[in-house]
């Protein structure tokens, strides 16, 4: 191929490439994209406002939970545990140790299992309900640097539930304790400022500038005066019969 071919290849070339650049040159002047008022997708680490709403309401103690648990329902939701503990009595430990008598005993209750180094730190600690409740909601954040990759039971129904279950997996149950009184009171309903008084409430207590009306007696009104001069504290003088008026 001689040098007149190669000119005529690179001269195509070139004017393909200034077509191409004109176009897009040309396309940016006629369509103008519009900026979307929301991102379609997410960039990490920019906070977005959260927009105002009620406050999220905090869960009560597990005790209350307690008291309406369901050992059938707890056995249903452990089912998501059975993968790496087994609850019966004589049971082995599968990834994490056998859990049968754990509730009141201690945090390494079950001799022989190699536990976390975190969870060696708490031995010394009980298994009580708020201990069980606390752990169930999230591991990780109860014992920093504990084995177990459990991510937790958000709903305080259910731990109740796995907790009552557990319990029951002992030779010698312990007792559910009582609800608190302060979660077992409702809340009162906060008074409404402004709020009109309710049918049949008492009237205002009379004072002595406004003494209250006798039985079956009409308010205090000069005759041939009217309630709107009454109230502006004006009032017409009624002349009596063969007096002249003044």
């Amino acid at each position: 191929m001689d040098s007149f071919e190669w000119n005529k290849i690179a001269g195509w070339t070139l004017a393909a490439a200034m077509t191409v650049l004109a176009l897009v040159l040309f396309t940016g002047e006629v369509f103008h994209p519009a900026k979307l008022a929301k991102p379609g997708y997410i960039v990490e680490g920019v906070e977005e406002v959260a927009t105002a709403g009620p406050a999220p309401v905090a869960d009560k103690p597990i005790e209350f939970y307690l008291a309406s648990a369901s050992v059938d329902k707890g056995a249903d939701v452990f089912k998501k545990c059975g993968a790496c503990h087994n609850a019966e009595k004589g049971g082995a430990a599968g990834i994490g140790p056998n859990l049968y008598g754990v509730v009141g005993g201690p945090h390494d209750h079950m001799p022989g299992f190699s536990y976390s180094d975190a969870m060696q730190k708490t031995s010394g600690q009980k298994w009580d309900w708020d201990e069980l409740n606390t752990w169930l909601t999230n591991p990780k954040a109860f014992v920093p640097g504990t084995k177990m990759a459990f991510a937790g039971i958000a709903k305080p129904e259910e731990r109740a539930a796995v907790i009552a279950y557990l319990n029951s997996k002992s030779d010698h149950p312990l007792p559910i304790p009582p609800v608190p009184a302060e979660a077992a009171a409702p809340a009162a309903a906060p008074a409404t400022a402004g709020a009109p008084a309710a049918a049949g409430a008492p009237a205002a207590t009379p004072t002595a500038d406004k003494p209250a009306p006798q039985a079956g007696k009409a308010p205090d009104i000069a005759p041939g005066s009217t309630g709107a001069e009454k109230q502006q504290g004006t009032s017409k003088t009624v002349p009596t019969p063969g007096s002249t008026p003044s």
